[in-house]
């Protein structure tokens, strides 16, 4: 191999490194972002099933209360 060829390997070698080292780097900043998409995602998640679970209470007193005999015997006194 010749001087000059043995210059252009290198610098090829070492741009295609540089390439790579980039790729890497914005592959690392990629995971970043997604893990902390997923982070708030499951927080609003939390959010959200906690006011699932509340809503679900008051519906069940509200079944209760609809249910129970005292409610439509009130109801026809209001009727009146």
């Amino acid at each position: 191999m010749s001087g000059t060829s043995m210059v252009v390997l290198i610098v090829l070698i070492s741009v295609g490194f540089g390439v790579l080292y980039d790729m890497y780097k914005r592959h690392l900043e990629f995971k970043e972002k997604t893990l902390s998409h997923n982070q708030d995602r499951d927080k609003q998640n939390q959010a959200l099933q906690q006011q699932v679970t509340a809503l679900e209470e008051r519906v069940q007193v509200l079944e209760k209360i609809v249910t129970d005999e005292g409610y439509s015997v009130q109801k026809e006194i209001n009727k009146l």
